[in-house]
């Protein structure tokens, strides 16, 4: 059985309203109020068990109490639970929600994404290292490899989710950073790559035109798109339901770290055609990724609505 816990401080005017919310909700449980117990800030401790399909309504019950705002709400997941009688009717009562994403975990997860440290730059710049080192050694495996490293799957549905919730901040943020990240990338792959073909290193099949990892990089087609739309269905998919085997999936399977190293190395060796191929695929890439992320969420999230109304309407409410 999948629930939350919830850990909150409520200032002691409020405490009632609260804790007469969260009895009267059939989906908590283990329910605790102790009076005066909290500090920093000062105030009542409450803690309770709400079962996971349930807890959108719980959380926003909480936050119209302003108990976010004028108290602190935290939420913590839970790996095991023993559940007792009262937890499995709760959760037979619940019916087709029980697997419903809890949106404000959802969220807090995209949005820790979205911080820009050092740190992204570095694993950006890495990556497209290694995709560069593939590309000219012909290394599928290598590629594999950089796909993986990239972080920049974080930044691209931290846009989605600005456009979704319409917060232009953190879109332009996330854009700003893909900006950024990716330009800093090219920029010092190619400066790898004028070091590779000055020194000779590239394999003997590519410096002959045999380049079967890059050809697949530098020509977008059908099936580029296709792939880049599935993903971005997959990534927000595996997001909401924490699935990080199928996030991984998304990172190994389009092209973005790959066509920026390629845009890199082709522009080195001065393949002028292969260059702009690898660039267009590397922006219809990221925009699909960013507009289908987009409109997932927007999907998901009418789609659990309407669950729930009709849970409500054959339940008769929630309870």
């Amino acid at each position: 059985m999948d629930v939350i816990h919830v850990r909150a401080v409520s200032p002691p005017d409020l405490t009632d309203r609260v804790e007469e919310f969260l009895a009267g909700d059939p989906y908590v449980l283990n329910l605790i109020v102790s009076r005066g117990a909290a500090r920093s800030p000062d105030g009542d401790s409450v803690a309770c068990d709400v079962l996971t399909g349930a807890a959108n309504e719980v959380l926003r019950g909480l936050r119209e109490l302003r108990l976010d705002v004028d108290g602190s709400l935290v939420v913590e997941p839970v790996d095991m639970t023993f559940p007792g009688r009262a937890s499995e009717d709760a959760s037979r009562r619940l019916g087709p929600l029980t697997g419903a994403p809890v949106w404000e975990q959802v969220e807090a997860r995209i949005r820790s994404e979205g911080r820009y440290a050092p740190s992204f730059y570095l694993y950006l710049v890495a990556a497209g290292l290694i995709g560069s080192v593939g590309i000219v050694t012909n290394s599928q495996i290598l590629i594999v490899g950089a796909m993986v490293v990239g972080p920049e799957y974080g930044a691209i549905v931290s846009v989605a989710l600005g456009i979704d919730r319409r917060d232009g901040q953190m879109a332009r943020r996330g854009l700003e950073a893909l900006f950024k990240g990716f330009l800093l990338t090219i920029t010092v792959t190619f400066l790898f790559s004028l070091l590779i073909r000055g020194f000779g290193f590239e394999s003997q099949a590519f410096t002959r035109g045999l380049r079967p990892v890059s050809d697949l990089i530098n020509t977008p087609n059908f099936f580029s798109f296709a792939v880049a739309a599935l993903a971005g269905v997959i990534g927000i998919v595996s997001l909401t339901e924490a699935r990080t085997s199928a996030l991984l999936g998304v990172f190994i399977s389009v092209t973005t770290i790959p066509a920026a190293a390629a845009v890199s190395v082709s522009t080195a060796f001065g393949s002028w055609s292969e260059a702009w191929g690898s660039l267009v695929q590397l922006l219809v890439n990221i925009a699909v990724l960013i507009a289908v992320g987009a409109l997932a969420l927007r999907s998901q999230r009418a789609i659990w609505r309407r669950v729930g109304r009709r849970h409500a309407a054959r339940s008769g409410g929630r309870a």
